[in-house]
């Protein structure tokens, strides 16, 4: 990783190739928790539209899933969300990343 946070140039086939790029890019204790909050209120929000067919919640999952990110990666983290170049992934990654911070497998503090 250079010094201006800036991803690598290389293809990533899975989410498994990509996903230590992904933690190397979330290294700060508040962006990660950030992450966590949106991606937890990103999965209620599809829970809500498909349980009472509140539609709106679908077009809500996307302001949870970006406004907290992105207001973790610019004002904590201090870099460019990988979501940019590698869309796919990131929000595989996303995912695997709200797991793990879930059954403890990562931690929400960086040491």
């Amino acid at each position: 990783m250079n010094n201006n946070h800036q991803l690598p140039d290389q293809k990533y086939a899975t989410p498994a190739e990509f996903y230590p790029v992904y933690l190397s890019e979330h290294q700060n204790t508040v962006n990660r928790t950030l992450h966590f909050i949106g991606i937890g209120l990103m999965g209620l929000s599809f829970v809500t539209a498909m349980l009472f067919h509140l539609f709106i919640f679908f077009a809500l999952m996307l302001v949870f899933g970006s406004v907290f990110a992105w207001m973790g990666h610019l004002f904590f983290e201090k870099n460019k969300p990988s979501t940019f170049k590698y869309p796919i992934l990131t929000l595989a990654c996303d995912f695997i990343f709200f797991g793990d911070l879930m059954m403890g497998r990562q931690s929400f503090k960086v040491k």
